[in-house]
């Protein structure tokens, strides 16, 4: 079988593997598509702030059961199914509270630990769900649905909210689809404008804007605020000065949300978090409740996630792939490995 993998920064192979054997609660697995996450990106360029080489990639998918025993998760075999990729020890202070996406020993697939991108693999049942007649295309994409859906959900959104969300990347697009869904008005920015421009237009945020400068933020949270700032505002880029950005933005007493992941830290007077009083919340993975919240919202038609798909890419093209996708990281928003 094939599989994707990153031996080294700045090379992408599809190598020949034997088809793995599921062990005892496990199901093989035949991949159909995977969605490419910018932590597969940052593992290419070297910027990942978690991954070891040589790693075999992929960690959003949908697959077709190929062998499962019974079991108590309903998962049997033809059936499509999608994962939850994060893996828990079981044992430290976070899982002994039930807060597993904190695990201190977490290992994402594709990133601590082998990914999905091959042929076949294998996952514990435990940790697969029902693709419900979903496009496989969108059921791919569930996953970092769920890393949008829960970070959002630390905010406790209300109808009405302002919500400003920083990042226009597929994780910040869906950042502002599930604040939507909460009833807020959703604005969203980047330095990409076609990004900003496909997010309003695709995804029916409330507005956005182009963040070419200090001066052109504080105009627009003027603007839509009247200088109140916003309610919540969320980081889903992974950098310092959009961190910066959010605690800027926000209004007193106001909600700031930490959904990207960054190797930099940032220089900041804290007397912000004082003066304003604001609520600060990191945010990490996602549980099985985000996975059944977002997979409702795709099912009963709130979004479509296909529309966030810019490219297609074969398996067997990993290299070309991932230089596209490094070559024009500013307008493709999200790819696919059709396998």
């Amino acid at each position: 079988m094939r599989a994707i993998v990153i031996p080294q920064p700045w090379k992408a192979v599809t190598e020949e593997r034997t088809v793995p054997e599921p062990k005892e609660g496990e199901a093989l697995l035949k991949m159909i598509c995977g969605g490419i996450c910018g932590s597969d990106l940052a593992s290419y360029r070297g910027k990942s702030a978690y991954v070891s080489y040589p790693r075999t990639i992929g960690h959003e998918f949908a697959a077709q059961v190929v062998e499962a025993a019974p079991n108590e998760y309903g998962i049997k075999p033809g059936m499509i199914v999608t994962g939850n990729p994060y893996f828990n020890c079981g044992t430290c202070y976070s899982c002994r509270r039930g807060l597993v996406n904190c695990c201190v020993h977490n290992e994402t697939m594709g990133v601590q630990r082998e990914g999905a991108f091959s042929d076949y693999f294998t996952m514990p049942v435990s940790r697969l769900y029902d693709g419900q007649g979903i496009d496989p295309r969108e059921l791919a994409l569930i996953e970092p649905f769920c890393i949008s859906y829960h970070g959002v959900s630390r905010a406790a959104i209300r109808s009405g909210d302002k919500v400003l969300v920083l990042g226009a990347g597929a994780i910040g697009i869906l950042a502002g689809v599930a604040a939507k869904s909460f009833g807020a008005e959703v604005y969203i920015t980047d330095i990409a404008g076609e990004k900003v421009e496909a997010a309003v237009r695709d995804f029916h945020l409330d507005g956005g804007f182009v963040n070419v400068s200090q001066a052109h933020l504080d105009e627009f949270v003027q603007e839509i605020t009247g200088g109140d700032g916003f309610d919540v505002t969320v980081e889903a880029v992974g950098a310092p000065s959009t961190f910066l950005n959010c605690v800027q933005a926000a209004a007193s007493r106001g909600r700031v949300v930490v959904i990207g992941v960054a190797k930099s830290s940032a220089d900041f007077n804290f007397l912000e978090l004082q003066r304003k009083e604001l609520e600060m919340y990191g945010s990490r993975a996602a549980t099985a409740q985000d996975f059944a919240a977002t997979m409702k919202l795709v099912k009963n038609g709130f979004v479509d996630l296909k529309k966030l798909i810019s490219r297609t890419y074969s398996a067997d093209c990993a290299e070309e792939a991932f230089q596209d996708l490094d070559k024009n990281y500013g307008t493709i928003i999200k790819a696919e490995f059709e396998f």
